[in-house]
């Protein structure tokens, strides 16, 4: 008995950083911003297709992309496809802050951002804190936001 508690220990304790590892990073975030500038450059359409479909190129785990353009209308989103075409420029978060606009903004006037702000995680069903990383993309068709978030646990 006590050889099986210690193998059972053990083996949760190896498999704990795993199950951490598995949470996005602020570099992870960047990584996958900088990723879907090149590819929305190169074709929006396809890849906004890509991303509302939850393709494992663009989704993993609680990291997922979404795009809008500067008035805050959702062109592509890796979590919730029914926000794809929605103006979420005045939505808010559990406290009130004013989240959308306020990444809009900050990215507008600086090329890139990260804002914080509380949003409920697609793995746990939980609202935690959020940080949303996101940079401004010049395309033909007008400039748009590409942007990835990470949870804070």
């Amino acid at each position: 008995m006590k050889k099986t508690a210690i193998i059972l220990s053990s083996l949760l304790a190896m498999t704990t950083p795993v199950i951490a590892a598995d949470f996005a990073t602020a570099q992870d975030a960047e990584a996958l911003v900088a990723k879907l500038v090149k590819a929305v450059t190169a074709d929006s359409g396809a890849t906004f297709k890509e991303i509302t479909a939850k393709d494992a190129k663009w989704v993993h785990g609680d990291l997922y992309p979404w795009s809008l353009d500067l008035n805050g209308h959702v062109l592509a989103h890796g979590a919730t496809e029914k926000l794809v075409g929605k103006d979420l420029i005045d939505l808010q978060d559990i406290d009130g802050k004013p989240f959308v606009k306020e990444y809009v903004e900050a990215t507008k006037a600086k090329g890139k951002s990260w804002t914080d702000f509380r949003y409920t995680d697609p793995v746990t069903k939980k609202v935690l804190p959020k940080s949303a990383y996101c940079e401004k993309v010049h395309l033909k068709s007008g400039d748009i936001l590409v942007c990835a978030g990470i949870y804070k646990r």
